[in-house]
């Protein structure tokens, strides 16, 4: 009697590397913002924030109140980042204060100490 012993290997089920798989050097797989405007705007006849408008209001006359809450974060989110400029105004002795802190901190830092004070 013959007796024959096949051995099997499972494959792993990855597939392993091909020419030209995945994604090509360099390329980016990120949306460009700017391109995504112009093709909303191409496609609704309309500018996007004239859009966000009118989808805010909708949901206002629908009494949409968590899309409304929504809608309100998200521009609240925006007008905030948007505030970068800070201006102050600080007199003379302010200034001074500030300065003689940051000198004494850096001579902290730098083990030594004025020996002025």
């Amino acid at each position: 009697m013959l007796n024959i012993v096949m051995k099997t290997t499972k494959a792993s089920g990855h597939g392993g590397a091909r020419p030209g798989a995945g994604r090509p050097r360099g390329s980016s797989n990120k949306i460009n913002l700017e391109d995504l405007l112009i093709d909303i705007e191409l496609e609704t006849n309309m500018p996007f924030t004239r859009r966000l408008a009118i989808n805010y209001s909708g949901a206002i006359d629908r009494s949409d109140w968590a899309r409304v809450e929504n809608y309100d974060r998200a521009f609240l989110n925006k007008i905030v980042s948007d505030k970068t400029q800070v201006e102050t105004v600080d007199s003379t002795d302010a200034i001074a204060a500030r300065q003689a802190a940051f000198a004494e901190a850096l001579a902290a830092l730098a083990g030594t100490r004025n020996e002025k004070q």
